[in-house]
């Protein structure tokens, strides 16, 4: 008997694929603010302690890295076991990570958070992307897209709270407080995760190149066009990264950070004006690409959107002095950048198949570590070439990453997959068709 048949109308609503993708996206929401509202604890936290601002961003580079460079083993854990166990663990470290940060009185143990506070958010964040993966092979894009977005939702939704309690009751209370006040949320949501059971008759998108053979990360890896993929990533990651990163000191230098913005009927600093639009771009692009891209392909919109950063980004350069062309092209910027973390992880599973896309994309996911390690280069080229030089370097990165993805990777990907569903994977078509035949019906098979 069916397993969906013996579900109550609850069991059935939450197996729902898209109520799934609500709750991945929700998870992401809560976990966003251990990477984004972060900055508004720096200054309290020096002012108490005195470590020195550059001492406490070293906790949040060890944060990028841990969450960066661990999704692989998350991810595989959630190819093995579930959603639901490495998510609620994940929930856990979150909150805990918070509660550590608000008693911390060392830079060790700052640091040890940190790292707890990594493990958290990568498992959350690698998990949710890797399931909504598999809930929607035939929409990986929109589904990529909207569960990254729901990174920087959760943000945008309490960064004035957490700024005014930090106001009120200091730092330590706002840690505490949204630390438990997370972490429990997150732990709720967990236990409401299914792993998607295979459906007959659904599947990736037929008229574009997919894998028939789910790959390992370790087959993966062994494959020439996963590189090309991870060269692409760490390409446009850089290359975005490298000017988004400078668009605060390139506004102060050009005279621009204070100036009074008005904009539907706020008026605000240019600087802070900008960094609010860019953040809604950054989010609202994720979704819209990875619909796009679904539509036209991975490498098509690859080829315009990437084009299309570097042009902004040449934009930025030339027109930047003025305000309005300043805001204008620093919004493009990080509309035509933010959506790698929607086409990625689609195109990866494109690639390598569903039954390891967690694993898959958690091990792709390492090219923004990667990308984050050569940021430091954007310093040493405005000291020896002004801005100018960044912005030219970033842009021929970002341009010939766009030109190489169709036609360098599209017809290297065409060939591989074509070859690799002829001939299939000995082991890969081993591992699924023996997967298939023990494994029972899961939670779940509800559209």
């Amino acid at each position: 008997m069916n397993v969906s048949t013996r579900q109550s109308p609850v069991g059935a609503f939450l197996a729902n694929r898209w109520c799934q993708l609500v709750l991945g996206m929700l998870c992401m929401a809560l976990v966003a603010n251990l990477q984004y509202a972060w900055t508004l604890f720096v200054t309290p936290m020096n002012a108490r302690h005195h470590w020195g601002e550059a001492s406490i961003q070293l906790a949040f580079s060890i944060f990028i890295l841990t969450e960066t460079w661990l999704v692989p083993i998350e991810g595989w854990l959630v190819d093995r076991f579930g959603p639901r166990p490495v998510v609620a663990v994940g929930a856990v470290c979150a909150g805990l990570a918070w509660v550590m940060f608000s008693h911390a009185t060392t830079l060790t143990e700052l640091y040890a958070a940190s790292v707890i506070a990594g493990i958290g958010a990568g498992g959350v964040y690698g998990t949710c992307v890797g399931n909504a993966l598999k809930w929607f092979p035939d929409r990986r894009g929109l589904a990529a897209g909207l569960t990254a977005a729901g990174f920087g939702a959760g943000a945008a939704v309490t960064v004035i709270p957490i700024a005014n309690m930090i106001t009120r009751t200091g730092y330590e209370h706002t840690f505490q407080f949204f630390g438990i006040l997370q972490g429990v949320s997150i732990f709720v949501l967990a236990l409401l995760l299914y792993k998607p059971a295979p459906r007959p008759g659904m599947g990736a998108k037929k008229k574009f190149a997919v894998s028939k053979v789910d790959y390992t990360p370790g087959q993966m890896i062994k494959a020439p066009v996963f590189w090309v993929i991870y060269l692409s990533f760490v390409a446009v990651a850089a290359g975005g990264l490298m000017a988004t990163a400078q668009i605060g000191p390139i506004a102060k230098d050009w005279g621009l950070a204070r100036l009074p913005m008005s904009f539907l009927g706020m008026t605000l600093p240019l600087l802070t004006m900008t960094l609010s639009i860019d953040n809604i771009c950054n989010g609202f692009t994720r979704p819209l690409c990875g619909f796009i891209s679904d539509k036209l392909g991975r490498e098509n919109t690859m080829f315009v959107i990437f084009i299309g950063e570097g042009l902004a980004l040449l934009g930025l350069m030339e027109y930047g002095t003025n305000p309005y062309a300043f805001m204008t092209f620093a919004a493009l910027i990080f509309l035509f950048w933010g959506e790698i973390f929607s086409i990625f992880p689609a195109i990866c599973a494109d690639t390598f198949g569903s039954k390891y896309a967690a694993a898959n994309a958690g091990t792709l996911y390492t090219a923004k570590g990667t990308a984050a390690l050569l940021v430091p280069i954007a310093s040493v080229l405005s000291a020896s070439g002004g801005w100018n030089l960044v912005f030219i370097v970033a842009a021929v990165v970002t341009i010939t990453a766009g030109v190489s993805a169709k036609f360098v990777l599209a017809p290297m990907r065409a060939r591989w997959i074509a070859a690799s569903n002829e001939t299939g994977s000995a082991t890969g078509t081993l591992a699924t068709s023996s997967a298939s035949a023990l494994r029972p019906l899961s939670e779940g098979t509800a559209e």
